[in-house]
């Protein structure tokens, strides 16, 4: 088969897989496109999965990308329920679990990440849950009953939203993490202190520096955590939130280059000319951080895929050099971070508000320069902070502080 005459194959159909074939319909192609899938559901968007979807306020139909109809109207190949066994870079084709193959002119892998399994006995009993598919979210909404014990392991982001949910719901929750705060590596001991704070002030048990070595149960069926010291934390469920793993095996056994991820340039090409790589899964190359990077939230996999299309379509231009965003939404407590800050990587944190009251804004600075921006319960303020992140400038911290200032001339 001619190379004109082959699909653009997309592996993982995901936000990211369905989001890159909108846009290459968008940029005027009007070849094939083949969208793979292991899940049985059409692509669908994954932070309502432990937002709002799981807490009962938005219907299952809120979370899919499109229609049931818009592929087969864009002329667009949805194979769901399908794995994919192997990629052939040499001979361009993608062979499927049931040994169907499907050869591809570009390919695209949008393969997403995998929960991080926790290693301990009883993890596999009924009871234990983790959440990314929307079959998980069912299993965990379907245990938020009003004084359910629910214990949760790990306090990122997928625990305290999963917590929230539950103390919203009635369950009596404990949060079990490993580190001194919540969110430590990711905002640092001053920030973290805010999250920690309004778990406590809502009711959640937080346990921090412990260590879990043993799920309890009978009959099959989780009863409780067991930790370090010989305590035993009694559970009716167990959410367990300890991390992902980006889903490199298909890239990692066809020969492409694996550091963190799928490792691709700036216009998100593999290592293999004909291969890309988003969402999740992408260990990118950021021209504003001069550096690879790898983010796993919600605003990579929406827009990097418009990158890769345009991309795998021959558009130089077609560079990805956003910077980073992500969201979440606890209790009364809606917040929006820009910019990327590795652990330990700042050296001074300026408040704009009291964070005490829960109505400021964070930054994060090395050496005068902005590296990220939170707002919390202060809206509208992104794009100046973005812009902030961008500029690379030194800037006077106190007029950053001072809520007088305008951030567009700080």
């Amino acid at each position: 088969m001619a190379d004109s005459e082959r699909p653009i194959v997309i592996v993982g159909a995901s936000l990211g897989g369905a989001k890159a074939a909108e846009a290459l319909r968008e940029a005027g192609y009007r070849g094939g496109i083949v969208l793979i899938g292991e899940e049985h559901e059409r692509p669908y968007e994954r932070p309502p999965l432990s937002k709002g979807y799981l807490m009962g306020k938005d219907d299952r139909e809120k979370i899919y990308v499109h229609p049931p109809q818009w592929y087969a109207e864009h002329d667009v190949t949805l194979r769901l329920g399908t794995a994919v066994a192997a990629i052939d870079p040499a001979a361009r084709t993608v062979t499927l679990a049931d040994d169907g193959q499907v050869g591809y002119h570009k390919l695209l892998l949008t393969t997403g990440s995998e929960p991080r399994r926790l290693p301990v006995p009883g993890a596999d009993q009924d009871g234990v849950l983790y959440l990314r598919r929307v079959d998980d979210s069912d299993r965990i909404k379907a245990a938020l009953r009003p004084g359910a014990r629910i214990a949760v392991i790990g306090a990122g982001w997928i625990g305290l939203e999963v917590a929230a949910a539950a103390r919203t719901a009635g369950a009596e929750v404990t949060v079990l993490e490993a580190l001194e705060l919540p969110l430590l590596r990711v905002l640092g001991r001053e920030v973290a202190q805010v999250f920690a704070d309004l778990h406590r002030d809502h009711g959640v048990d937080l346990r921090f520096g412990v260590q879990v070595t043993e799920l309890t149960g009978a009959d099959g069926k989780v009863s409780g955590v067991k930790l370090g010291d010989g305590s035993e934390v009694a559970a009716d469920a167990v959410v367990v939130g300890i991390g992902i793993s980006p889903a490199t095996a298909l890239a990692e056994a066809a020969g492409l280059e694996v550091d963190n991820g799928i490792r691709t340039d700036q216009h998100l090409r593999t290592s293999d000319p004909d291969v890309y790589a988003a969402g999740d899964v992408a260990n990118a190359h950021h021209p504003l951080f001069d550096r690879h990077i790898r983010v796993e939230h919600w605003a990579n996999a929406l827009n990097q895929p418009q990158t890769a299309a345009r991309a795998m379509l021959g558009q130089p231009d077609a560079v990805y050099d956003r910077v980073p965003y992500f969201f979440t939404d606890q209790y009364d407590l809606g917040m929006e971070y820009v910019g990327y800050v590795e652990p330990g990587g700042y050296d001074q944190v300026v408040f704009r508000g009291d964070p005490a009251t829960r109505e400021f804004i964070a930054f994060w600075l090395s050496g005068g320069r902005v590296l990220a921006g939170m707002n919390v319960n202060v809206w509208d303020v992104t794009d100046p902070i973005r812009e902030l992140v961008r500029s690379r400038r030194v800037v006077d911290p106190k007029a950053l502080a001072d809520p007088d200032v305008p951030l567009g001339e700080v």
